[in-house]
């Protein structure tokens, strides 16, 4: 899927697993603060970041709504949807 920024309801893919440990969160937090609001980032991992969403929580509160889309050991895809 190509990125078109001129479309609110875009989605883009974000795949933490290539990521080295030590940069996720910072990367993460890049990219949901480069979103505009209606779009989502399609989280993936391989497994549940729950400290991680526990800070998403604390930084953005009801601005980014966390929607899980798969759950299930060593494949978790989350939805993150600025708001």
């Amino acid at each position: 899927m190509a990125c078109n920024h001129t479309d609110p309801s875009a989605l883009y893919p974000f795949d933490a697993r290539g990521i080295a440990k030590r940069f996720r969160h910072a990367a993460i937090f890049g990219a949901l603060d480069a979103l505009m609001p209606g779009e989502t980032m399609r989280f993936c991992n391989d497994h549940d970041p729950i400290p991680l969403l526990n800070q998403l929580n604390q930084r953005y509160g009801a601005q980014v709504e966390i929607l899980y889309q798969q759950r299930v050991p060593g494949e978790i895809v989350i939805d993150f949807i600025k708001k």
